[in-house]
């Protein structure tokens, strides 16, 4: 399982002061990228009127996203406990396939690495890989239930990062 070492959260916190306050226009960017790139991705928001990739609706959830992305660097400490409702959420209540999240996290670097390409560093990429792997490997699973050999939340509430 990754690690977020103590000079990974600094890493990943001293970037967030130079990203951080454009994280509207990033979220905005990168959730129009997933949905282009990715059309499949469209089926979780078949409930909005647009989901081509400049709607509002993709707009605003895109702010949102990135909303909780600086919310979960303000407590990169303790991701598991800020981020189990959202994770169960997504997971439970939405169910949504995890493998999107890998795909949003992808599209989010691609975003920050053209906004930002001399504070973006290799460095600071790897950091970010291993904050959103830990915020994937939190995310519970909706076929958890079904599949013990898969981590689920239960097991992730007791682990410590």
């Amino acid at each position: 399982m990754t690690t977020l070492t103590p000079k990974d959260k600094d890493a990943v916190r001293k970037f967030w002061t130079i990203a951080g306050g454009a994280r509207e226009d990033i979220g905005r960017e990168a959730l129009n990228r997933l949905i282009a790139v990715y059309p499949q991705t469209k089926t979780y928001f078949a409930h909005w009127k647009d989901v081509s990739p400049t709607s509002p609706n993709v707009a605003k959830h895109g702010i949102t996203i990135m909303n909780a992305v600086s919310d979960a660097v303000g407590i990169i400490d303790d991701l598991k406990g800020g981020l189990l409702n959202l994770s169960e959420l997504h997971a439970f209540t939405l169910r949504v396939d995890p493998a999107n999240f890998k795909l949003l996290a992808h599209c989010v670097m691609v975003v920050l690495a053209i906004r930002f390409p001399d504070d973006f560093t290799p460095e600071i990429h790897m950091a970010f890989d291993k904050f959103w792997l830990l915020w994937l490997w939190l995310c519970p699973r909706s076929t958890d239930k079904l599949a013990p050999e898969i981590i689920c939340c239960s097991k992730a509430k007791n682990k410590t990062f």
